[in-house]
């Protein structure tokens, strides 16, 4: 059967040519610059920074906005969240909806917000880091706060603009009858700029605000006699000093120490455990738990030996200590410098001020924003209460009118073909009053009326008159606007569950923790490392080396006796040293591991010496190049894997010789130096430098060979050495090779070892 020919795809058409004015002839870094300033300046202004003045970013804004517009009223019926989502996304907020609904989400945590704006009903996730239901399955409603906030919105008390499709309307600020930015607090990251600012208790707020209302010049300090410090939704205690806080809440940069709140339950028998009831601000408890059992089991943490978490509504972690005569003060010291039962929050109030400007304000500036922008509210609102207030007696001015004038008005009402005209010019009436009269009921024709409308009109006169006083009075604005802040704060009183502050300001207590060796068990090992450099620690001290094995193709070189508390010091043929934790060897299950994956010693390197650190001993150290010095045993201590540089040598030479003294040589101590060629030197060891660091002075001159050992002896005890059986052995005569330092020196006596070494 033939093949059908194959039909060739169509060829593209060709993009239409750009006219002429879409051509833009300009630098690409000048395009770039500015598109990504419009970019990071929609960022800044329009996503990330909230608004100083009712603590929202415009996502929260447009949501309890569009909550209230569909009627979710604290006293009335929840709705679906993805309804609430679906409303936001498609009048105000053209952006994902899961970002909507993750912002939604935060409003309903507890544990997240200090003052929760919407009211929810479902899965909103919980303080174990578990996420919320999907929006199809919750239910949300607005809280009385959140009304608080929106509280006059319809009574011109903020400006409004076009959304984003140019059909509705939006609220650029809301009236917000409490600070709600330092309440709730925010985080944020915009271009270039951050913010975070932790949840303060409301109540406090207020009477901070209204102090500086009466005082405006107050300063932080006495601001912070009202703010006690930062109020977390999850509690905990806060450790920061009062003259860091000062300065935090002065220039809006700064953060706060903040640990778990814990007590010890007596279990009896000299036996505790400590209990954990609240964590801090946003950590995650599951998390939490994991981090402190990995500890514990990788013996970091061997002060415990159990965590677990028996919480149920409240907050419970037991902690385990590993004995009962430990203080618990001093046990939980060293448990929150290891884990996140301490940690540090943020304070960087970086928001939008009035203008729209991105700036970082103190305390006071943030509170006097606030305070000024409910002197704005106030202003604004009174004014539309007196236009309503002057329309409504315009039409009570024609009412009034017409009872008194109510048989010409009926005739007038009745006979004449255009009523409204003539109304206008027999009584002189505007056209609103016109229209009112003809629209009145016939109901309302009866005398108790007229009263009605004479003590109503008497009422708004006198509440026009208030009104008019108010607004060219500024002392009288100032106290309507503390009388308001009073009447909010009872929403928020001490008393109430709400408003009660729930982290505790506390210094910090004077336990100290334990150190590192004190957290580890002490049990006798042997440390062990082979020819190839491979190190672990056997349990026990090994009496019978020889029983140890090695990998195949190696051998011992290094056996220490040793306890897990201390530590191992290494000495490099660069003349660096190196400090590990015998704790933290590799267990002699195994063969171990290799000590260049621990330490940073070069390929071209090798171990010089090895020894278990004491920290009362002297070192003697030479190079092969003939130069040495003496250290003391702490100078060499390394607190990085790079090691420390103790021993300078020269190129072409090595470290060689690492020898420990119980201490500094005194008069009547010798130094004795052997060279490669079997030459022997020795000189007073006063001639012989004690340093922290160096090259050293020259021992021997051992040109054209290599210094082979050098060592320590007083003329007391008398020049020895060790033969290859492993005796002792003297020289009596040893005076003969005694010179001055850095010479040649003499052959060395007969029956000295063909390995060039001293031994011992």
């Amino acid at each position: 059967m033939a093949r059908k020919p194959t039909k060739t795809a169509p060829k593209p058409k060709a993009a239409p040519k750009p006219r002429a004015d879409e051509i833009f002839d300009e630098p690409i870094s000048e395009a770039l610059s500015r598109r990504y300033l419009a970019y990071a300046l929609s960022t800044i202004t329009a996503r990330a920074l909230p608004d100083v003045r009712d603590g929202l970013k415009p996502v929260h804004r447009r949501i309890l906005y569009a909550m209230r517009n569909m009627r979710l009223t604290p006293n009335g019926g929840y709705k679906k969240s993805a309804k609430v989502v679906g409303e936001v996304m498609g009048n105000f907020h053209p952006h994902g909806d899961q970002a909507i609904y993750d912002a939604m989400v935060r409003l309903v945590q507890d544990f997240s917000v200090r003052v929760p704006l919407i009211d929810g009903q479902g899965n909103f996730g919980n303080v174990d880091g578990d996420n919320a239901a999907a929006m199809r399955y919750t239910e949300s409603r607005l809280t009385a706060a959140a009304e608080l906030l929106l509280a006059g919105i319809d009574e011109d008390t903020v400006d409004f603009r076009e959304t984003y499709d140019g059909e509705g309307r939006e609220p650029v600020v809301l009236p917000a009858a409490f600070p709600n930015l330092l309440a709730n607090g925010a985080n944020g990251i915009a271009v270039g700029m951050a913010t975070s600012v932790p949840p303060h208790n409301v109540a406090e707020l207020i009477d901070a605000t209204i102090h500086l209302i009466k005082t405006p010049a107050a300063k932080t300090e006495t601001l912070l006699k009202y703010v006690k410090g930062p109020d977390l939704p999850t509690g905990g205690v806060c450790v920061e000093g009062f003259e860091e806080m000062v300065e935090a809440y002065a220039t809006g940069r700064g953060g706060f120490r903040i640990r778990a709140k814990w007590e010890a339950e007596d279990l009896g028998r000299g036996r505790y455990q400590i209990v954990v009831t609240e964590v801090p601000y946003q950590v995650q408890k599951s998390k939490l738990v994991e981090r402190i059992a990995d500890l514990i089991n990788t013996k970091k943490l061997p002060i415990l030996t159990d965590v677990r978490d028996e919480s149920a509504e409240d907050i419970r972690l037991v902690l385990e200590p590993r004995s009962g005569s430990l203080d618990p003060a001093v046990v939980m010291e060293t448990v929150f410098k290891l884990c996140d039962l301490e940690t540090r929050i943020p304070l960087n109030m970086n928001v939008l001020d009035a203008s729209g400007t991105p700036r970082v304000m103190g305390l006071r500036e943030v509170l006097q924003s606030f305070a000024d922008h409910r002197k704005e509210v106030l202003v604004r609102g009174t004014n539309h209460r007196l236009e309503k207030i002057a329309r409504r007696l315009e039409v009570l001015d024609g009412f009034i009118i017409a009872f008194l004038n109510l048989d010409e008005v009926i005739r007038i009402i009745r006979y004449e073909d255009e009523p409204k005209a003539q109304l206008i010019a027999t009584f002189d009436l505007t056209d609103v009053q016109a229209e009112a009269i003809l629209n009145m009921r016939l109901r309302s024709l009866r005398k108790l009326e007229e009263m009605e409308l004479k003590r109503e009109r008497k009422e708004l006169q006198a509440e026009q008159k208030d009104l008019r006083a108010l607004l060219k009075s500024d002392d009288l604005q100032w106290t309507r606007i503390t009388e308001q802040l009073r009447e909010t704060k009872k929403a928020f009183s001490p008393t109430t569950p709400l408003g009660r502050r729930r982290t505790a300001i506390e210094d910090a207590p004077a336990a100290e923790s334990l150190d590192e060796a004190d957290m580890i068990e002490r049990e006798p090992v042997t440390v062990v490392i082979s020819e190839k450099g491979w190190v672990r620690a056997l349990k026990g001290h090994v009496e019978d080396e020889a029983g140890i094995k090695y990998k195949d193709g190696d051998q011992g070189r290094f056996a220490l006796p040793a306890q897990t508390t201390d530590k191992l010091m290494l000495l490099g043929t660069n003349g660096k040293f190196y400090t590990l934790s015998v704790a933290e060897l590799p267990g002699g299950r195994g063969h171990g591991e290799p000590i260049r994956l621990m330490v940073e010693l070069g390929n071209a390197d090798d171990l010089a010496a090895a020894f278990i650190y004491r920290g009362e001993r002297t070192i003697l150290l030479a190079a092969t190049s003939g130069h040495g010095l003496l250290v003391k045993e702490e100078d060499a201590v390394a607190n990085t894997r790079k090691g420390k540089q103790v021993l300078n040598v020269a190129d072409g030479a090595e470290a060689a010789v690492c020898r420990l003294l119980d201490t500094a040589p005194g008069k009547g101590d010798f130094v004795a130096a052997l060279a490669s060629n079997r030459k022997l030197l020795i000189f007073d060891a006063q001639d012989l430098p004690l340093m922290t660091r160096g090259k050293g002075v020259a021992l021997q001159k051992v040109a054209p060979g290599t210094l082979a050992d050098a060592k320590v002896f007083s003329a007391k005890d008398g020049f020895t050495w060790q033969d290859r059986a492993g005796r002792t052995q003297s020289e009596a005569q040893w005076k003969s090779w005694v010179g001055k330092r850095s010479q040649v020196g003499k052959l060395v006596p007969k029956g000295f070892p063909r390995s060039g070494r001293f031994g011992g």
